[in-house]
């Protein structure tokens, strides 16, 4: 395989999925299309205890394709009702990969509004589940623009979130159920393993320097020793992809629908 032989979507796709490489048997809340068909694609190669559902009521055997179903069956293997999820949410058995607008360097999610809350730029989703979700649950993410009014500097306009801010807690003391993992761009991947859970980059997409990323980062990063690009999707990974995406929408992801790898 060439290194133009798949796209940025595809590469962000194969690095979301290594986010559920080492859970084991847990469920996973994935929103949008770039978490929706890496979890998939985790579940449908090396991690097949992943826990999905059709989106409705019942666990499936096999991800279920995203967009229009043409009279695919979803494999039904038991129920995921209510009563059931919040036993598992409860327990901490589950890893959510999402996708919030802002972030700051403490891993603090806003969906909510841009602006001051009482007279907001622009009004959004609302915190919806976010506190809850990361509460005694794993958190990923997935920014598709990796810019400062993404990342950017201070607090996120409203905190949705648990994060690693001590000052957000009445004791100094940040919460030993807060567990966020990773943050996939289309500019690099990310981690929470610097210095007191500091955001480090822990890979580059070809073609992309340390430097640009910093740019676009309303924070200081981190980086790990060696830092090397983000692994190129494999051949069986890009079928999988296929298979759980055959209308193609990963190529609206991005404006253009980018190589994987820049041009030089």
């Amino acid at each position: 395989m060439s290194d133009t032989d798949y796209s940025l979507a595809e590469l962000c796709i194969a690095a979301g999925a290594e986010c559920f490489r080492d859970e084991g048997e847990v469920m996973i809340t994935v929103i949008g299309l770039v978490p929706r068909i890496a979890g998939s694609i985790a579940k449908a190669s090396f991690n097949p205890g992943l826990m999905m559902t059709d989106g409705e009521y019942f666990l499936v055997s096999e991800p279920v394709p995203v967009g229009p179903r043409d009279g695919y069956e979803p494999k039904k293997e038991g129920i995921m009702n209510y009563e059931r999820v919040f036993d598992i949410v409860s327990r901490g058995q589950r890893h959510c990969f999402v996708g919030p607008v802002q972030i700051d360097r403490f891993g603090q999610m806003n969906i909510s509004v841009i602006g001051d809350y009482a007279a907001p730029k622009a009004s959004l989703l609302g915190a919806r589940g976010y506190p809850g979700n990361s509460i005694n649950n794993r958190n990923s993410m997935f920014v598709p623009s990796h810019t400062t009014r993404a990342f950017v500097e201070g607090e996120v306009d409203m905190v949705c979130s648990a994060g690693y801010n001590p000052e957000r807690y009445p004791d100094g003391k940040v919460g030993k159920y807060v567990d966020l993992r990773r943050i996939v761009t289309n500019l690099c991947v990310m981690d929470f393993g610097g210095k007191d859970n500091a955001i480090r980059v822990i890979s580059l997409h070809p073609g992309v320097s340390f430097e640009e990323v910093q740019d676009n980062t309303g924070f200081e990063l981190e980086r790990i020793d060696g830092l090397a690009e983000t692994t190129a999707p494999t051949a069986e990974q890009l079928a999988l992809i296929a298979k759980f995406d055959p209308h193609n929408q990963r190529a609206t992801v991005f404006r253009g629908n980018p190589p994987g790898r820049r041009a030089s």
